[in-house]
Protein backbone atom coordinates (compact mmCIF):
# COMPACT_ATOMS: atom_id res chain seq x y z
CA UNK A 1 0.00 0.00 0.00
CA UNK A 2 2.88 2.38 0.75
CA UNK A 3 4.30 1.73 -2.70
CA UNK A 4 0.97 2.58 -4.37
CA UNK A 5 0.56 5.69 -2.23
CA UNK A 6 4.03 6.87 -3.22
CA UNK A 7 3.49 6.18 -6.91
CA UNK A 8 -0.09 7.43 -7.14
CA UNK A 9 0.81 11.12 -7.71
CA UNK A 10 3.09 10.03 -10.57
CA UNK A 11 0.36 7.84 -12.08
CA UNK A 12 -2.14 10.69 -11.87
CA UNK A 13 0.35 13.00 -13.57
CA UNK A 14 0.99 10.35 -16.21
CA UNK A 15 -2.69 10.14 -17.16
CA UNK A 16 -3.18 13.97 -16.98
CA UNK A 17 -5.77 13.59 -14.22
CA UNK A 18 -5.66 17.30 -13.43
CA UNK A 19 -6.27 18.16 -17.10
CA UNK A 20 -9.71 16.75 -17.98
CA UNK A 21 -9.94 18.64 -21.27
CA UNK A 22 -8.40 15.65 -23.06
CA UNK A 23 -11.05 13.11 -22.12
CA UNK A 24 -13.85 15.66 -22.53
CA UNK A 25 -12.81 16.04 -26.17
CA UNK A 26 -13.54 12.33 -26.60
CA UNK A 27 -16.59 12.22 -24.36
CA UNK A 28 -18.91 14.74 -26.03
CA UNK A 29 -18.87 13.16 -29.52
CA UNK A 30 -19.39 9.70 -28.03
CA UNK A 31 -22.33 10.83 -25.90
CA UNK A 32 -23.77 12.79 -28.82
CA UNK A 33 -23.65 9.62 -30.91
CA UNK A 34 -25.33 7.67 -28.10
CA UNK A 35 -28.20 10.16 -27.97
CA UNK A 36 -28.61 10.15 -31.75
CA UNK A 37 -28.48 6.35 -31.98
CA UNK A 38 -31.06 5.97 -29.20
CA UNK A 39 -33.24 8.89 -30.30
CA UNK A 40 -32.85 10.34 -26.81
CA UNK A 41 -31.55 9.20 -23.43
CA UNK A 42 -29.69 5.89 -24.02
CA UNK A 43 -30.06 4.54 -20.47
CA UNK A 44 -27.79 4.65 -17.45
CA UNK A 45 -25.86 1.51 -18.35
CA UNK A 46 -24.55 2.80 -21.68
CA UNK A 47 -24.03 6.29 -20.29
CA UNK A 48 -21.83 4.84 -17.54
CA UNK A 49 -19.96 2.49 -19.90
CA UNK A 50 -19.08 5.22 -22.38
CA UNK A 51 -18.23 7.86 -19.78
CA UNK A 52 -15.94 5.63 -17.73
CA UNK A 53 -14.60 3.90 -20.83
CA UNK A 54 -13.67 7.23 -22.39
CA UNK A 55 -11.78 8.33 -19.29
CA UNK A 56 -9.97 5.01 -19.01
CA UNK A 57 -8.97 4.79 -22.67
CA UNK A 58 -7.80 8.36 -22.85
CA UNK A 59 -5.69 7.72 -19.75
CA UNK A 60 -4.27 4.55 -21.30
CA UNK A 61 -3.50 6.48 -24.46
CA UNK A 62 -1.50 9.01 -22.45
CA UNK A 63 0.64 6.18 -21.06
CA UNK A 64 1.36 4.79 -24.53
CA UNK A 65 2.00 8.22 -26.02
CA UNK A 66 4.44 9.27 -23.28
CA UNK A 67 6.49 6.10 -23.66
CA UNK A 68 6.60 6.40 -27.45
CA UNK A 69 7.51 10.09 -27.35
CA UNK A 70 9.85 10.15 -24.36
CA UNK A 71 12.98 10.93 -26.40
CA UNK A 72 11.25 13.74 -28.29
CA UNK A 73 9.47 15.18 -25.25
CA UNK A 74 12.79 15.98 -23.56
CA UNK A 75 13.35 18.68 -26.16
CA UNK A 76 9.90 20.29 -25.92
CA UNK A 77 9.29 22.92 -23.24
CA UNK A 78 5.71 21.85 -22.54
CA UNK A 79 6.43 18.12 -22.15
CA UNK A 80 9.94 17.95 -20.66
CA UNK A 81 8.65 17.33 -17.11
CA UNK A 82 6.28 14.45 -17.85
CA UNK A 83 6.94 11.49 -15.48
CA UNK A 84 8.36 9.12 -18.10
CA UNK A 85 10.33 11.84 -19.86
CA UNK A 86 12.11 13.01 -16.71
CA UNK A 87 12.74 9.44 -15.52
CA UNK A 88 10.36 9.42 -12.55
CA UNK A 89 8.54 6.44 -14.12
CA UNK A 90 10.11 3.73 -16.24
CA UNK A 91 8.61 2.96 -19.67
CA UNK A 92 7.72 -0.53 -18.46
CA UNK A 93 5.83 0.79 -15.44
CA UNK A 94 3.98 3.36 -17.54
CA UNK A 95 2.96 0.69 -20.05
CA UNK A 96 1.79 -1.54 -17.20
CA UNK A 97 -0.44 1.26 -15.93
CA UNK A 98 -1.78 1.79 -19.45
CA UNK A 99 -2.46 -1.93 -19.88
CA UNK A 100 -4.46 -2.08 -16.64
CA UNK A 101 -6.53 0.94 -17.66
CA UNK A 102 -7.18 -0.46 -21.15
CA UNK A 103 -8.19 -3.81 -19.63
CA UNK A 104 -10.68 -2.10 -17.33
CA UNK A 105 -12.15 -0.26 -20.31
CA UNK A 106 -12.44 -3.55 -22.20
CA UNK A 107 -14.28 -5.13 -19.26
CA UNK A 108 -16.82 -2.31 -19.52
CA UNK A 109 -17.24 -2.92 -23.26
CA UNK A 110 -17.87 -6.62 -22.59
CA UNK A 111 -21.13 -5.60 -20.87
CA UNK A 112 -22.52 -4.33 -24.20
CA UNK A 113 -22.70 -6.58 -27.28
CA UNK A 114 -20.46 -8.44 -29.72
CA UNK A 115 -20.49 -5.75 -32.42
CA UNK A 116 -19.29 -3.13 -29.95
CA UNK A 117 -16.57 -5.45 -28.64
CA UNK A 118 -15.25 -6.01 -32.17
CA UNK A 119 -15.10 -2.30 -32.91
CA UNK A 120 -13.40 -1.64 -29.59
CA UNK A 121 -10.50 -3.82 -30.74
CA UNK A 122 -10.19 -1.74 -33.91
CA UNK A 123 -10.26 1.41 -31.79
CA UNK A 124 -7.40 0.08 -29.64
CA UNK A 125 -5.35 -0.70 -32.75
CA UNK A 126 -5.65 2.88 -34.00
CA UNK A 127 -4.75 4.18 -30.52
CA UNK A 128 -1.56 2.13 -30.59
CA UNK A 129 -0.62 3.33 -34.07
CA UNK A 130 -1.07 7.07 -33.48
CA UNK A 131 2.06 7.83 -31.40
CA UNK A 132 4.24 6.46 -34.19
CA UNK A 133 2.37 8.26 -36.98
CA UNK A 134 4.04 11.51 -35.90
CA UNK A 135 7.31 10.13 -37.25
CA UNK A 136 6.09 9.26 -40.73
CA UNK A 137 2.83 11.07 -41.57
CA UNK A 138 2.79 14.77 -42.50
CA UNK A 139 -0.65 15.20 -40.92
CA UNK A 140 -0.64 12.78 -37.95
CA UNK A 141 -3.60 14.70 -36.54
CA UNK A 142 -5.72 12.83 -39.10
CA UNK A 143 -4.72 9.52 -37.47
CA UNK A 144 -5.54 11.01 -34.08
CA UNK A 145 -8.87 12.11 -35.54
CA UNK A 146 -9.79 8.50 -36.29
CA UNK A 147 -8.64 7.36 -32.84
CA UNK A 148 -10.54 10.13 -31.06
CA UNK A 149 -13.70 9.50 -33.09
CA UNK A 150 -14.08 5.75 -32.67
CA UNK A 151 -16.49 6.23 -29.79
CA UNK A 152 -19.07 7.26 -32.41
CA UNK A 153 -19.43 3.95 -34.31
CA UNK A 154 -19.08 2.09 -31.01
CA UNK A 155 -21.98 4.11 -29.57
CA UNK A 156 -24.22 3.22 -32.52
CA UNK A 157 -23.14 -0.42 -32.26
CA UNK A 158 -23.97 -0.46 -28.54
CA UNK A 159 -27.48 0.88 -29.15
CA UNK A 160 -28.42 -0.57 -32.54
CA UNK A 161 -26.06 -3.57 -32.83
CA UNK A 162 -24.91 -2.21 -36.17
CA UNK A 163 -22.97 0.78 -37.49
CA UNK A 164 -25.07 2.71 -40.05
CA UNK A 165 -23.72 5.20 -42.56
CA UNK A 166 -24.66 8.10 -40.29
CA UNK A 167 -22.11 6.89 -37.73
CA UNK A 168 -19.28 6.87 -40.26
CA UNK A 169 -20.31 10.27 -41.57
CA UNK A 170 -20.27 11.67 -38.03
CA UNK A 171 -16.84 10.09 -37.53
CA UNK A 172 -15.62 11.90 -40.63
CA UNK A 173 -17.03 15.17 -39.36
CA UNK A 174 -15.48 14.66 -35.95
CA UNK A 175 -12.13 13.94 -37.60
CA UNK A 176 -12.19 17.52 -38.92
CA UNK A 177 -12.84 18.82 -35.41
CA UNK A 178 -9.80 16.90 -34.17
CA UNK A 179 -7.77 18.33 -37.05
CA UNK A 180 -8.85 21.81 -35.93
CA UNK A 181 -8.08 21.59 -32.23
CA UNK A 182 -4.99 19.42 -32.52
CA UNK A 183 -3.51 21.78 -35.09
CA UNK A 184 -4.02 24.54 -32.53
CA UNK A 185 -2.20 22.30 -30.06
CA UNK A 186 0.61 21.65 -32.55
CA UNK A 187 0.99 25.38 -33.15
CA UNK A 188 2.08 25.71 -29.51
CA UNK A 189 5.06 23.39 -30.04
CA UNK A 190 5.88 24.24 -33.65
CA UNK A 191 9.35 25.68 -33.02
CA UNK A 192 10.39 22.72 -30.87
CA UNK A 193 8.90 20.20 -33.31
CA UNK A 194 10.75 21.71 -36.28
CA UNK A 195 14.01 21.51 -34.36
CA UNK A 196 13.62 17.84 -33.40
CA UNK A 197 12.15 16.69 -36.73
CA UNK A 198 8.62 15.86 -35.57
CA UNK A 199 5.86 15.93 -38.19
CA UNK A 200 2.67 17.88 -37.37
CA UNK A 201 -0.17 19.55 -39.23
CA UNK A 202 0.98 22.96 -37.99
CA UNK A 203 4.33 22.46 -39.73
CA UNK A 204 2.81 20.96 -42.87
CA UNK A 205 0.23 23.74 -43.27
CA UNK A 206 2.77 26.50 -42.65
CA UNK A 207 1.31 29.98 -43.12
CA UNK A 208 -2.05 28.44 -44.02
CA UNK A 209 -2.48 27.01 -40.53
CA UNK A 210 -5.01 29.54 -39.24
CA UNK A 211 -7.28 29.48 -42.34
CA UNK A 212 -7.07 25.68 -42.36
CA UNK A 213 -8.10 25.43 -38.71
CA UNK A 214 -11.15 27.60 -39.36
CA UNK A 215 -12.01 25.56 -42.46
CA UNK A 216 -11.74 22.34 -40.42
CA UNK A 217 -14.19 23.75 -37.88
CA UNK A 218 -16.57 24.71 -40.67
CA UNK A 219 -16.54 21.23 -42.23
CA UNK A 220 -17.06 19.64 -38.80
CA UNK A 221 -20.11 21.76 -37.99
CA UNK A 222 -21.54 21.34 -41.50
CA UNK A 223 -21.27 17.53 -41.50
CA UNK A 224 -22.73 17.13 -38.02
CA UNK A 225 -25.61 19.45 -38.91
CA UNK A 226 -26.34 17.53 -42.10
CA UNK A 227 -26.57 14.25 -40.21
CA UNK A 228 -28.38 15.57 -37.13
CA UNK A 229 -31.07 17.74 -38.74
CA UNK A 230 -33.40 14.87 -39.79
CA UNK A 231 -33.45 13.64 -36.18
CA UNK A 232 -33.79 16.81 -34.13
CA UNK A 233 -37.21 18.20 -33.25
CA UNK A 234 -36.68 21.64 -31.76
CA UNK A 235 -34.72 24.85 -31.97
CA UNK A 236 -32.35 23.51 -29.29
CA UNK A 237 -30.04 22.00 -31.89
CA UNK A 238 -29.68 25.30 -33.70
CA UNK A 239 -28.93 27.10 -30.45
CA UNK A 240 -26.23 24.54 -29.70
CA UNK A 241 -24.84 24.94 -33.21
CA UNK A 242 -24.84 28.72 -32.82
CA UNK A 243 -22.99 28.37 -29.52
CA UNK A 244 -20.35 26.18 -31.17
CA UNK A 245 -19.98 28.58 -34.11
CA UNK A 246 -19.58 31.54 -31.76
CA UNK A 247 -16.74 29.72 -30.03
CA UNK A 248 -15.04 29.13 -33.38
CA UNK A 249 -15.10 32.87 -34.00
CA UNK A 250 -13.54 33.39 -30.57
CA UNK A 251 -10.87 30.81 -31.36
CA UNK A 252 -10.01 32.73 -34.51
CA UNK A 253 -9.16 35.73 -32.33
CA UNK A 254 -7.03 33.54 -30.04
CA UNK A 255 -4.90 31.91 -32.74
CA UNK A 256 -4.59 34.60 -35.42
CA UNK A 257 -1.25 35.86 -34.03
CA UNK A 258 -0.03 32.27 -33.50
CA UNK A 259 1.13 33.04 -29.95
CA UNK A 260 1.81 30.01 -27.72
CA UNK A 261 -0.56 31.34 -25.06
CA UNK A 262 -3.42 31.98 -27.48
CA UNK A 263 -3.11 28.66 -29.29
CA UNK A 264 -2.86 26.69 -26.06
CA UNK A 265 -5.89 28.44 -24.60
CA UNK A 266 -7.87 27.69 -27.76
CA UNK A 267 -6.98 24.02 -27.42
CA UNK A 268 -7.74 23.82 -23.69
CA UNK A 269 -11.27 25.23 -24.05
CA UNK A 270 -12.13 23.29 -27.19
CA UNK A 271 -14.25 20.74 -25.35
CA UNK A 272 -16.92 23.43 -24.96
CA UNK A 273 -17.45 23.32 -28.73
CA UNK A 274 -18.34 19.63 -28.50
CA UNK A 275 -20.43 20.24 -25.40
CA UNK A 276 -22.49 22.88 -27.23
CA UNK A 277 -23.48 20.37 -29.92
CA UNK A 278 -24.17 17.68 -27.30
CA UNK A 279 -26.39 20.02 -25.29
CA UNK A 280 -28.24 20.99 -28.47
CA UNK A 281 -28.94 17.32 -29.21
CA UNK A 282 -30.06 16.50 -25.66
CA UNK A 283 -32.76 19.19 -25.67
CA UNK A 284 -33.81 18.40 -29.25
CA UNK A 285 -34.30 14.63 -29.12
Amino acid sequence: MNFVAQRLPLYLDLIRWNRPAGWLLLLWPSLSALWLAAGGFPGWHLLLVFTLGTILMRSAGCCINDVADREFDRHVKRTAQRPVTRGALSPREALAVGAVLALLAFVLVLTTNTVTVVWSIAALAVTLVYPFAKRYVSMPQAVLGVAFSFGIPMAFAAVQQEVPWQAWTLLLGNLFWVLAYDTEYAMVDRDDDVRIGMKTSAITLGRWDVPAVLAFYGVYLAIWSWVAVPWVHSVGWWLGLAGAAAQVVWHATLIHTRSREGCFKAFRVNHWVGFALFAGLVVSL
